[in-house]
Parts: C-alpha cells; sequence; structure tokens
C-alpha cells in the first residue's frame, strides 16, 4: 500500500501542478514510467478540484454551462495545460508534417500554428459541452462524479499508447521517462475500466459506462496506428494528446446516456 501511495503522488505531480511531499521523491527514485500503473488513482486527485466545484455551483442552482465552463477552466489550471500543449503540437505536426522528420521537428517548436490553435479550442469547446449536456441532464453529485470518471478512463488511455510504442526519440522527455512495462500496464487497465465505470454509473447508467470505456478504447487504438504511421513511436507530446482525445469521447458517450 505504501508504495502505491508513492507512486500515486509521483504521478501526480508528474500530470498536475498539485504539490506532493519530498518525501516521495527520493534520490534513488525510479523512472515516471514506473509510476504509470496509478495514473487512474492519480486521475481522480487531478480532477478532485474541478469536480468539487462543478458540484458546488450546480448545488446552488448555477447554469450548467457556466458551471461547466468554470469547471473545466480549473481543470486546465490544475494541470498546468500540460495535455492541452501536447494536443495543439500533435494536430501542428500532424496537420503541417510531411514526413517523419518533418512532424517531430514541428511538434519540438514551441510555437503554436493554426492546427495547434484550432485543436485547443475545439478540445475546450467539446468538452464543456459534454460536461454541460451530464450537468444539465442530471443532479450535481453524478455530473461530478462523471468528471472525475472520464479524467480516469483518459489517463488510463495514456498508459496504454505509451505501452505499446516504443519512443519516437532516444533523446526525448518521453524516452527519459522510460517505458512502462506489462505488468504496469494492466494493471492501469484493470483499474481504469473498473474505476471510471463505477464512477460513470450514477450519472450514465451501466449503458454509459460501456460506451464511454468502448469509445475510449477505440479512439486511443485509433490514435496509436495513426502515430504509429506517422512518426513511428510515441512522444510526450502524443501521450498528452491520447488524454484530451479520450477525455472527449468519454464525455460523448456518458452524455449519450444521460
Amino acid at each position: 500500500m505504501e508504495k502505491i501511495v508513492a507512486e500515486t503522488a509521483r504521478a501526480v505531480s508528474f500530470l498536475s501542478r498539485l504539490p506532493a511531499p519530498d518525501r516521495f521523491f527520493p534520490e534513488d527514485a525510479v523512472p515516471a514510467a514506473q509510476s504509470a500503473r496509478t495514473y487512474p488513482l492519480a486521475g481522480v486527485i487531478v480532477a478532485l478540484p474541478a469536480a468539487a466545484l462543478l458540484f458546488l455551483l450546480l448545488s446552488i442552482g448555477l447554469d450548467a454551462l457556466f458551471a461547466s465552463a468554470l469547471a473545466v477552466a480549473v481543470q486546465v489550471l490544475t494541470t498546468g495545460a500540460l495535455h492541452e500543449d501536447g494536443l495543439a503540437d500533435c494536430a501542428d505536426g500532424f496537420g503541417g508534417g510531411r514526413d517523419r522528420d518533418r512532424v517531430l521537428a514541428i511538434m519540438k517548436d514551441s510555437s503554436i500554428g493554426a492546427y495547434g490553435c484550432l485543436a485547443v479550442v475545439f478540445s475546450l469547446l467539446l468538452r464543456v459541452a459534454g460536461v454541460a449536456a451530464i450537468a444539465s441532464a442530471t443532479h450535481a453529485l453524478p455530473a461530478a462524479l462523471a468528471l472525475i470518471a472520464v479524467a480516469v478512463v483518459s489517463r488510463t488511455a495514456m498508459v496504454w499508447h505509451w505501452h505499446v510504442l516504443p519512443a519516437a526519440k532516444p533523446d526525448g522527455v518521453a524516452a527519459s521517462a522510460g517505458q512502462p512495462d506489462s505488468e504496469a500496464a494492466g494493471f492501469a487497465m484493470v483499474a481504469g475500466a473498473l474505476l471510471g465505470g463505477l464512477l460513470s454509473l450514477p450519472a450514465a447508467g451501466i449503458g454509459g459506462a460501456i460506451t464511454a470505456l468502448l469509445l475510449a478504447a477505440i479512439l486511443c487504438s485509433g490514435f496509436v496506428r495513426m502515430t504509429s504511421r506517422r512518426i513511428h513511436g510515441h512522444t510526450g507530446d502524443t501521450i498528452g494528446a491520447t488524454q484530451q482525445i479520450c477525455e472527449i469521447v468519454s464525455l460523448l458517450g456518458l452524455a449519450l446516456w444521460v
């Protein structure tokens, strides 16, 4: 249990701006990839501030759309826009690069282009709309739990993307973080499916939970194939983009059943 707690703390620190005690970061700490099995648990913690705000605002009768927009804004602030940055870089690289080297070069550039800007805008719009659709059709607590559920599912998808593809660049940040092994990936898949499914039930029932998980699996697999074809491996940006894509489709899956 102590090991799980330590790995979860490191995962939360890696995935967000939430502070974690220094005792969880010894000098001989293992690479970041070894904490990947706890990403579903970290997803719960990372989403808690946004979910708590959503619950509070809906409980006092604030409009669902306004409450959802504020909750998504808190989510972005909590993560430091880490995943949005990855989505933007992937959109610019895949949209503007004709070959592998050019795609990777564009993704490494810190500036944002038209593809990246549009990708982030659409991501925010779709996530706000998805949360609002759920919030307007159910009550405060199920809506807040649904927000946590999609955070869990999308971060579980990150682990799968990270596990099945090799590092696209041997000297990249993702390569230095290592790669989740089969045991870590398997643990994350089972934990993420169970936790994400259970948290989805109050808002969308068993049908919504299954639909959300299936859509996330399908889109994650499709993005893995596209990434493998375009750059022959993963980067930190493609891992982040996986989170954004799977959060959107998970929200869609739940919204279809509320």
